[in-house]
Parts: C-alpha cells; structure tokens; sequence
C-alpha cells in the first residue's frame, strides 16, 4: 500500500506539469463562443448562485415580482457585461459577487416581505454586477461578444424556470423547502466569505 501511494504523487505531479493553462472564466466547451457563454453561468458558483437565490426571491414575491426579475436580470447583465468589457482592469471582485448571493439567499430564507420594485431593483443591482465582473474577465480569456450573449442566454432561462416553478408552489412544505434552500444558498456565502477573508 505504501508502495502505491509515491507512484500515484509522482504520477499526479507530471500531470499537472505538462498540463495546459486553466482558463478560470471562460469555460472552453467545443461548439463556440455562444455555447462557453451559456457554460461559464453554469460553472461559475457566485454566478449561478446569484441567479438561483434571485429567482427564489423572485418566485416567493409572486407573479409580478417575478416578472418584473425577468425582465431586468438579463437586460441588466447585458449591460454590465459590456460596460465591464471595456474596463477588464475590475477583475473578479469576490467579495461583492459572494455578497450578492448571500444577500438574495438570506432574504429567500427569510422569506423577506419586499414589494415588486425592491425585488426588481435587486435584480438590476445584481445584473450590473455579475455583468460588469463577466464582461471585464471574460473578454481577456478571450470570449468574444458572443459568450456574453450566451451567459445573458442562460440567465434568463435559469429565472424564468426557476421562478414560474416556484411562484405555483402551494402553501406548506413546497414552500418551507424553498426557504431551505435560500438558507444554503446563505450558508455558501458565508463560507466563501470565511475562505475569502483567510486568503486574504
């Protein structure tokens, strides 16, 4: 057993050095520049993340609110990530984007009485963000306009799915279970949070 464990280092120790460079931003999937758009929401915890906790807020508001979030999360995102496009100096900005998902989640697990406007202000606040932090470390891992497009792509069908299913949840454990989940979602943020601050 000990024998093994040396060759399975070593063995691990070559491949990462002849490994190819890791592109922490751009998800490479193969069919283009739309489709590593769609992949990067989906591989990109604080972003997905975000998305989910704000669809459940979303959801939990009712019909409008819900709406309204789709509406202006996308639109939002698009416009950040252009803006962010043209200062890709921001870089990735953890902390507020770990914020933005620990902040939706908590009101998910609150089940926070916020009205339309404040769930869609949200929205955009978060959009911009994610957006703007997409666009400025995205385009030097060389995406193109295409790949924003994707992830606005993705945004949008992950809150409409989301926030349709959850907005005909009825009363009782459906519901409970929804806040569960905002309080994992909260959970996460803080534990990234927590790395955050030690690696700092």
């Amino acid at each position: 057993m000990s024998a093994v464990r040396p060759s399975v280092a070593t063995l691990a120790v070559a491949a990462a050095a002849v490994a190819p460079p890791a592109h922490a931003h751009l998800v490479e999937t193969g069919f283009g520049a739309y489709y590593d758009g769609l992949a990067h929401v989906v591989a990109t915890p604080a972003d997905l993340l975000a998305v989910l906790a704000l669809a459940l807020f979303a959801g939990q508001r009712g019909t409008k609110a819900a709406r309204w979030a789709l509406l202006v999360l996308p639109l939002a995102w698009l416009a950040g990530g252009i803006a962010g496009a043209n200062a890709p100096a921001v870089g990735s900005l953890p902390l507020w984007t770990t914020a933005t998902f620990l902040v939706a989640g908590t009101l998910v697990a609150l089940d926070a009485s916020v009205r339309e406007p404040g769930v869609a202000a949200l929205a955009v606040a978060a959009g911009l963000l994610h957006g703007w932090v997409n666009g400025a470390t995205m385009g030097p891992a060389g995406a193109s306009g295409l790949a924003l497009a994707g992830a606005v792509t993705a945004v949008f069908v992950a809150m409409a799915l989301v926030a349709a299913e959850v907005t005909a949840l009825p009363a009782g454990w459906p519901r409970i279970a929804v806040r569960v989940g905002g309080s994992w979602i909260a959970a996460a943020g803080l534990l990234m949070l927590g790395w955050l601050a030690k690696g700092s």
